[in-house]
């Protein structure tokens, strides 16, 4: 990178106050376009958070072996599923990306080599709650991969590297769901307020490390018993949160919301961090 570039990065990202930090239950892709009390909060919400000048967003859906950045101008929307109708496939989510940020990010970070990536795009994970915050689409927008060989541990102190983000004005943003066992899942029940012992358990366990701020267990969800078991089959859609836990500064406050299981075993539990 020469000055020049150098320049235009930090005259692009210029100190601004700490922005908040979110984790966001995306649930189904189908939150994308219909009208429930979950999409509800998450247009309150764009409504009430200082206009960043850029988000980052760790998704569940973009999973690598080593660590990338969407490094684009114009970030593809991705209609990473299959089985639902024609209009949400419709959707289109034309936000600027940000190859500024996604130098300044690569550059932050000292943990592991961070690749500019040039063909992902914008996964459901991204746009489909993105677009309730901003439905104009006119915030550059990139993603950060999840390395599926690495341990929790790696993705939170990973995660730290970037805190400096947030006196720049970029809304960092994990999106996920606590609890998501897909097949374990009521279909029947999918769109009503529901959940199975153990989904509960895990949620409320969850919830009770993150408001007191001991996130040592979360870390360690492996070792948290059968109900972390079940609701965390596999990580991807956890491991946002610890993106998002591991930018809380002493103190800073949590406040929850969209606190609501469907379907038996997914949790669309939300929460942002901030500045008392």
């Amino acid at each position: 990178m020469n000055l020049k570039d150098l320049s235009k990065i930090t005259s692009s990202m210029s100190n601004t106050g700490k922005m908040p930090v979110l984790f966001l239950g995306h649930g189904s892709p189908m939150n994308a376009i219909e009208e429930n009390e979950f999409v509800s909060a998450f247009k309150k919400l764009g409504k009430e958070l200082v206009r960043p000048n850029a988000i980052l967003c760790i998704s569940a859906h973009w999973e690598t072996k080593g660590t990338f950045v969407t490094a684009m101008e114009n970030p593809p929307t991705i209609h990473d599923f299959g089985g639902f109708p024609q209009a949400l496939f419709d959707v289109q989510y034309p936000a600027k990306g940000s190859p500024e940020l996604a130098q300044e990010t690569k550059s932050i970070i000292t943990k592991t080599e961070v690749g500019l990536d040039d063909k992902w795009g914008l996964d459901h994970g991204a746009w489909s709650v993105i677009k309730h915050l901003y439905p104009n689409a006119d915030i550059p927008v990139i993603q950060m991969s999840i390395d599926y060989s690495q341990p929790a541990k790696y993705h939170y102190d990973l995660a730290k590297e970037i805190s400096s983000l947030r006196q720049k004005g970029i809304l960092i943003i994990g999106s996920g769901n606590m609890v998501h066992n897909l097949r374990m899942v009521a279909w029947n029940k999918l769109n009503e307020e529901f959940a199975f012992d153990w989904a509960t358990e895990a949620n409320e366990k969850m919830k009770s490390h993150i408001l007191s701020g001991d996130f040592q267990p979360l870390i360690d969800f492996k070792s948290q018993g059968k109900a972390f078991d079940l609701a965390i089959p596999t990580p991807e859609h956890y491991l946002p949160l610890l993106y998002t836990l591991a930018l809380k500064e002493e103190s800073e406050k949590v406040s929850l919301f969209n606190d609501k299981p469907v379907g038996g075993s997914l949790s669309m539990t939300s929460l942002k961090i901030e500045s008392e």
